[in-house]
């Protein structure tokens, strides 16, 4: 792939969203208008190219992120269309590590949704450019203005309206163009584009309001704008747009446009904020890691001289070709057949075929510079958040952090033949997905997977069963509790062996502290003058994480704890790294049974949008549930319930609202936090566990 593109006419860009705001519907006619596709593909009608698994297709949802490439006005332009459903919210967090730019697309009517929210905060972590496309302009309820208030209220962001519609709904047709200070008018006709028409008299006054607000936020983030605003000067489109790149690039602010993808109005302006707004990898800090060789932070500019660096960012089992690899390179370039390094895995490995992916088309090339996402054949060991680089020039980049799953449901093969290809087949989709695990239970003999909800751990077993040939039974989803303590405690631990020969000694006292949620596991050395070893202490930490996995009270996973190691004793001839291991293995299930243990359970964010007729049914029916409603909502004539709740109480919740609304409410999940279990259901778990009588 020779360098046809300057670096600085490169954009990749994701589109992100609420379920259903139309991300998969705006990305079909950006790849129709840019010429990439010559037939509009339809969610609906499940001929969206983007959408191309099976389960995709059937759900009309988007499960996994897509890549694409195509050209605008002399640009290239990678696009990864992402889901918008929280369960498959990996495929977004891998997708913006490697990104530079993101449409996030909001639907007029509902604007900012609950995925919105989760979306938004993690382009924030990445600090992702954005623009924003208030698509479905012309459904009933349709509000361009209650969407920006939301985007300053709920995404505490700087909208900049660079376009403001003359109207809404069915009469959604004309908007004016308040960076060219000039009006467009669309139409339903895909091969027509927008026609330049004159801003109509009765709307010159509130067209001139607007640009001058426009101008009046850009000059709070923008030296040259707060010149020419202080000045009163009459500022050219050309320099309005300079202005909105500085202050988007900057994240300072977020230029917003309208549409509706569905009835082709309003692409092709999307497309040239995408180039206008947008950072090309020149625009963006070089990429930082560490030095392998001297641990020290190291940087690598986007230059196709630099040495090579990339970053595996998803890794996809192709039933045509085999095991894929998706990367971006930050630095440098990469030709077939080199052999490079992976840092992550101290392994190295061959570059077999390169592609450029579209949807799952793929088109070899012959090699990938810097800036470019490509998919490649041949690596064995490299798996998603591993670095790739040139071995005489070794980087470790930043890998990428996936939330931990918080439902499980056992699984069995329905014949011996199924056993050893479910196996495999569970191997390979915990390849591709970060978020999914499998677990084998050595007391029940279940094989136990998780993932981020039903519907995740449905499309999971619906691909084992469709894709990957395995007949399998599935249980009953099961919660992911996990076990904490609540007070601080000192506790000892000692192994000691005696045998004919040499015998096992180790010894260690800790002292183990409750730590904020969500805190994890923390560890320490307060050893002074010697008394243990120095090579005997990552012993000791490795064996109190081991004892972590299962904890004391229902065997399910100790968080949230900081232990430190500050006495202990050893043996010149009999101690070992197995010993001490023991030791501190034995430590910590003593502590966690002296520091008042308890259980914690997923709490779940729960967003309603119902009718008003159902609201009181709704709420009694959270409170019901263990729920707390935090406040209720308009949103033009539904209401939305904000809702905490637990996640054991939330199974099945679609079909019972679906019952009590006459499925005319919508609902939306997303983890929030782990919390104590109350007294009584914690009796209960541990009865279950453990096949007794607690207490």
């Amino acid at each position: 792939m020779p360098r046809d593109f300057p670096l600085e006419d490169i954009r990749n860009i994701g589109i992100i969203a609420h379920i259903d705001a139309g991300k998969t519907t705006v990305t079909e006619r950006i790849l129709y208008y840019t010429g990439r596709t010559y037939k509009i593909g339809e969610v609906h009608e499940g001929t969206a190219v983007m959408d191309w698994m099976e389960q995709e297709r059937a759900r009309g949802i988007t499960i996994t992120a897509a890549a694409t490439t195509c050209y605008w006005r002399e640009h290239r332009i990678n696009i990864i269309d992402t889901p918008g459903h929280v369960d498959f919210t990996a495929e977004v967090e891998r997708s913006l590590r490697v990104l530079d730019g993101g449409v996030v697309v909001f639907d007029a009517v509902a604007g900012v949704e609950a995925q919105s929210e989760t979306v938004w905060r993690q382009a924030d972590r990445y600090k992702v450019p954005r623009i924003c496309y208030i698509n479905k302009m012309d459904r009933i309820g349709a509000n361009f203005s209650r969407t920006l208030s939301m985007i300053e209220s709920r995404l505490t962001a700087t909208p900049l309206p660079v376009q403001y519609p003359l109207a809404a709904e069915d009469r959604f047709q004309d908007v004016i163009d308040l960076v060219g200070n000039k009006a467009w008018r669309f139409n339903n006709d895909p091969d027509r584009g927008p026609e330049e028409i004159p801003i109509p008299e009765d709307a010159k006054a509130k067209a001139s309001e607007l640009r001058q607000a426009l101008i009046a936020k850009l000059a709070e983030n923008d030296d040259t704008m707060m010149v020419a605003y202080i000045e009163g000067e009459e500022v050219e489109p050309e320099e309005l747009k300079r202005a909105l790149r500085r202050v988007t690039l900057a994240n300072q602010g977020v230029p917003v446009i309208c549409g509706s993808a569905l009835k082709n109005m309003g692409v092709q302006p999307l497309l040239d904020a995408i180039v206008d707004y947008l950072p090309s990898p020149l625009d963006v800090p070089p990429v930082e890691g560490i030095d392998t060789r001297k641990g020290e932070k190291i940087t690598r500019e986007a230059d196709d001289a630099a040495p090579f660096s990339a970053l595996a960012f998803k890794v996809v089992t192709d039933p045509f070709v085999g095991r894929l690899v998706y990367f971006r390179v930050y630095s440098g370039k990469v030709k077939v057949g080199a052999q490079v390094f992976n840092p992550t895995r101290d392994r190295h490995e061959r570059i077999g075929r390169l592609l450029l992916m579209h949807a799952n088309h793929r088109e070899d090339v012959s090699a990938a510079d810097t800036g470019a996402i490509v998919a490649t054949l041949g690596l064995k060991n490299t798996f998603t958040g591993d670095t790739l680089c040139d071995a005489s020039k070794s980087i470790l980049l930043e890998s990428i952090k996936f939330p931990e799953p918080v439902i499980s449901i056992a699984i069995e093969p329905k014949t011996r033949a199924d056993q050893d290809k479910m196996g495999d087949a569970l191997q390979k989709l915990t390849e591709e997905d970060p978020t999914f695990k499998v677990t084998y239970n050595e007391d029940t003999g279940q094989t136990l997977v998780s993932g981020m909800g039903e519907l995740h751990l449905e499309v999971i077993v619906s691909r084992l069963i469709s894709e990957f040939r395995v007949g399998v039974k599935v249980g009953q989803p099961r919660v992911a509790y996990r076990e904490t303590i609540t007070a601080p405690v000192q506790a000892e631990g000692r192994f000691v062996r005696q045998t004919g020969g040499r015998g096992q000694y180790g010894h260690v006292n800790i002292k183990l502290e409750p730590l904020e949620r969500g805190k994890g596991f923390e560890f320490a050395d307060a050893t002074r003058g010697g008394v243990i070893p120095r090579q005997f202490i990552p012993p000791v930490q490795t064996g109190i994480r081991e004892a972590m996995e299962t904890g004391v009270l229902a065997g399910y996973p100790v968080v949230d704890v900081k232990a430190t190691l500050y006495d202990g004793s050893y043996h010149d001839v009999d101690s070992s790294e197995m010993a001490f291991k023991m030791a501190g293995s034995l430590a910590l299930q003593q502590g966690v049974k002296k520091a008042g243990p308890i259980l914690l359970e997923p709490i779940m964010k729960l967003e309603v949008v119902t009718p008003e007729q159902f609201l009181g049914d709704i709420i009694g029916d959270l409170n019901a549930k263990r729920g707390h409603v935090g406040k209720v909502d308009t949103q033009g004539e539904m209401y939305v319930v904000y809702c905490l709740i637990p996640l054991a109480e939330s199974f099945g919740y679609a079909t019972r609202l679906r019952s009590l609304t006459q499925g005319r409410a919508t609902h939306s999940l997303e983890f929030h936090s782990y919390e104590p279990l109350p007294a009584e259901q914690t009796k209960e778990i541990i009865e279950k566990a453990v096949g007794k009588r607690y207490g």
